[in-house]
């Protein structure tokens, strides 16, 4: 007994130990290893047993204790403790034996391996398979039986949450040079034959307490579902640094780090932030306006820089008119973006510098949604720009409201490219 007790110890400071030292590994595999079993039942001792001495079938009782590591979600391996009480049954001479036992087994978690996450959550079958010391004696008998055994075994699992688990085991054992039987009157020479002549079948009902600061134990966690969930995880880091590199207005800088992510018109010069080059601070583009000015301008004026000119008048309406100064919208909003509202600000000194002059304001909005809805947009759109200049004191004569309503131009399904069509143009009369 003593060296059931010693070895019991020992087993319970090697999880102590190891415990601590496998938490890094649990939690780089994803899982939980370690569990501890607590099991209780009956018993049933087959031979060899001295003529008329037997046990009730079953017979009660025998209780069992075992800790548990997962190599991985297949195999594993337990070391086991246990109990064992036998008395005579009905009919039966008298007696009463206790037989211990402690072995080391390997674990199979034939769940996973036959793939029961296929067609359940809460159901698992572990086989156990080892050998180990045990021992015997017989109340008012002076002897103890010492011998090895071999142990296999059945365990059904119930899951009832992912710390505790329902158990039903049915275990073999089989004792290796027992000299004495079990009801402890004989000598197993003088009834059988002292080689593997001893046999214990046990049925036992317990409970499985899983151990480990991860979500899940190695007994329900499947491979091909932890490569699916690895996969996963490299697909929504290859998504975000999609996003992260994402060029919507196509000016060579990435939105995550563009302060003008709707830089318009495409292809013109930005600085280091994606901000429009505008080094005369006019509201257009340098690049744009050196071109402008080469095509319509007077090539003896300073191009759009002066607007006192009848020729610089004609260059921004025509830059006015073609879409080149636009407001930028949200999805499903109505009020400007933060970074356009300078179309605004450069219709507003236009029409300042220009009394007589009128425009039409021009809101659009992209085709997801129902048409009805996105007309009643682009018109509320175009009314959040008018109510801007009207508070600038701009007559409200000079102001028309246009609904564009859905903008056709562009590929629907890009997010991108929906962006550059919810906005508003103008139009100078």
């Amino acid at each position: 007994m003593k060296r059931i007790l010693l070895t019991i110890a020992f087993v319970l400071a090697l999880v102590n130990a190891n415990a601590q030292t496998d938490t890094t590994a649990a939690k780089s595999d994803g899982f939980n290893k370690w569990s501890i079993e607590f099991n209780a039942g009956v018993n049933k001792p087959q031979r060899p047993f001295t003529v008329g001495y037997y046990t009730d079938t079953p017979s009660p009782w025998n209780a069992d204790f075992a800790v548990r590591y997962m190599f991985n979600p297949k195999f594993g391996a337990k070391a086991s403790v246990g109990y064992y009480k036998f008395a005579g049954g009905n009919g039966s001479q008298d007696f009463k034996t206790q037989y211990y036992r402690v072995d080391l087994e390997g674990v199979a978690n034939l769940g996973r391996i036959m793939n029961f996450e296929s067609w359940t959550k809460t159901l698992g079958l572990l086989a156990h398979l080892g050998g180990g010391y045990s021992q015997m004696n017989t109340d008012g008998q002076p002897f103890t039986d010492r011998q090895g055994n071999f142990i296999v075994g059945l365990t059904g699992q119930v899951k009832l949450s992912k710390k505790l688990v329902l158990t039903g085991d049915l275990t073999s054992i089989t004792n290796v040079r027992q000299s004495k039987t079990f009801d402890g009157q004989s000598d197993t020479y003088v009834v059988d034959s002292r080689g593997f002549s001893g046999g214990i079948i046990s049925g036992t009902i317990g409970l499985t307490v899983y151990l480990g600061k991860n979500a899940e134990h190695a007994d329900w966690t499947a491979e091909d579902s932890k490569l699916k969930d690895e996969l996963e995880a490299l697909k929504q880091r290859v998504g975000d640094l999609e996003v992260a590199t994402a060029d919507t207005d196509q000016d060579g800088v990435m939105d995550s780090v563009d302060k003008e992510p709707n830089s318009s018109p495409v292809g013109v010069a930005v600085d280091s932030h994606g901000v429009v080059v505008d080094k005369n601070g006019n509201g257009v583009a340098d690049e744009l306006e050196k071109y402008l000015d080469k095509k319509y301008g007077d090539s003896g004026k300073s191009g759009l820089a002066t607007t006192t000119t009848t020729n610089n008048n004609e260059l921004i309406k025509n830059l006015i008119n073609e879409g080149y100064v636009t407001t930028y919208f949200d999805y499903n909003k109505s009020t400007p973006t933060n970074v356009s509202t300078e179309g605004i600000d450069f219709i507003l000194t236009y029409l300042r510098n220009n009394p007589t002059a009128s425009v039409d304001i021009i809101g659009h909005a992209d085709e997801l949604g129902k048409s009805a809805y996105n007309d009643n947009l682009s018109s509320k759109r175009a009314n959040a720009v008018k109510s801007i200049l009207l508070k600038a004191k701009i007559d409200a004569s000079r102001l028309n409201i246009v609904s564009g309503g859905e903008d056709t131009s562009v590929v629907k399904e890009s997010a991108g490219a929906r962006k550059l069509v919810r906005r508003v143009t103008f139009k100078v009369k």
